[in-house]
Formats: C-alpha cells, structure tokens, sequence
C-alpha cells in the first residue's frame, strides 16, 4: 500500500475514533519526532492497537496475529489492507521460536527508525488489573537503546469487552507518559538488567493508569484451562 494511502487509513480511522468514542488523549508531545522508539502499554481490549496506531502522530507498529492476512474472499483483502495500513506486524502465535523472531524483527524496524509497540503483559487483562510484565520489552530495549515511551490506555475494555464481537462507543482515555531511556548493551546482557527495565516500565505504565497490581505473569485463557 502507498505511503499516501497508509496516511489517509491512519487519519480516517482516527477521525472515527475521536467523533465516536470521543476520547481523552493526553502526553503526545513525548513521543519522539524522529528515530526508533518503543511503546509499551498496558493492554484491556482487542482494539487496543488500532487505537494507538491511529491516535500517536507517529506510525506504531504492532504484531497481530498471522490469521488476519490469510482470511479468503473481499473481506480478507479488506482486512490484510487495513492491517498493513495501520503499521501491523504478521505473527504466529504460540511458537516460541516465532516469539524469538519477532522481537528480531522489531530490532530491525527500530534501527530504521519506526516506532514499535509491545504489550509486556503478554495478553490481554480480562480482570481490569496491571499484570508483571514479561522481560521481551526490556530486552528489546537493552538491545536497541531506543526510549520507550509508556502508554495508559483507561477504559478500552468497555469499546469491546473481551468475548464479545459487537464495538460500543464510549469515552477512553489515552495517556502518553515521558520516555524511559536506558543504556544500550546490546542483545548479549544479563537477565537481571533485563527484569529491573522490565519492572521499570510496569512501574512507570502503573502510574498513567492506576490499575490494581498483580505481582504474577498473566495467561491466555486457553493457558489457564490447560
């Protein structure tokens, strides 16, 4: 898709949002006007990416699943043009070795100078509360040396409350909060440098949204049930 097309997708999904779910947004002068950089938040509903992708003034990648670029007919290439538009990443999920690739390729959008995004949680919060964060966000940092800008996403969950397909217009809150900059070490650092960033961030995520804490890894339910 063309570099014109992408931005006209971009704005007119974010003119949708702000007429519709009229959503306060706040913090955006601290994202980085040019370079790579990493946006880590919190994460409550399906539409969490889409929301940030058409919201910041800058172009956030994010993965989603490989699934939505292989549906059959119209509406699949609807779907697949929509996702590429928006910046949107293709990814098999439950591969652990994907998983590994992944965070790769990230690196190399950011050494391009894209912004990525990346939920620490792993998945979405089906309980409302601020899940420990899974250290991929501060390997990706460590590695790369690029701010990660932290995101607070209130109310989401209620656009789309998990399990259901049907989208509700109702007022959110987005909030940007000052990027965190750490050393660049490069992908061959220590796990514990990696847990202290990780644990920073989640720090930094909890005070934007003032969710409850759980100091615990959050799962799928498909995880949970097995």
């Amino acid at each position: 898709m063309a570099i014109g097309e992408t931005g006209m997708v971009r704005t007119s999904v974010r003119t949708l949002i702000r007429l519709t779910a009229r959503p306060d947004t706040t913090g955006f002068e601290h994202v980085p006007q040019t370079g790579g950089f990493i946006v880590a938040s919190n994460h409550l509903s399906f539409l969490d990416s889409v929301i940030i992708q058409a919201l910041l003034p800058r172009m956030v990648r994010f993965f989603a699943k490989a699934d939505y670029w292989t549906q059959p007919g119209l509406k699949g290439k609807v779907m697949s043009g929509f996702f590429d538009a928006v910046g949107s990443i293709p990814v098999e999920r439950g591969d652990q070795s994907a998983s590994v690739n992944a965070l790769n390729q990230l690196v190399d959008f950011i050494e391009a100078g894209d912004g990525v995004g990346i939920y620490p949680e792993g998945t979405r919060s089906r309980d409302g509360r601020l899940y420990r964060g899974r250290t991929g966000v501060g390997w990706l940092a460590l590695t790369t040396g690029a701010p990660v800008v932290p995101v607070g996403l209130i109310g989401t969950d209620r656009l789309q409350p998990p399990g259901k397909s049907v989208i509700v217009p109702r007022k959110f809150e987005l909030r940007v909060g000052e990027p965190i900059h750490v050393e660049k070490m490069g992908p061959k650092h220590g796990l514990p440098i990696r847990r202290k960033t990780t644990d920073l961030i989640m720090e930094k995520i909890a005070e934007l949204t003032e969710q409850e804490r759980v100091d615990a890894y959050n799962k799928r339910p498909d995880e949970t049930a097995s």
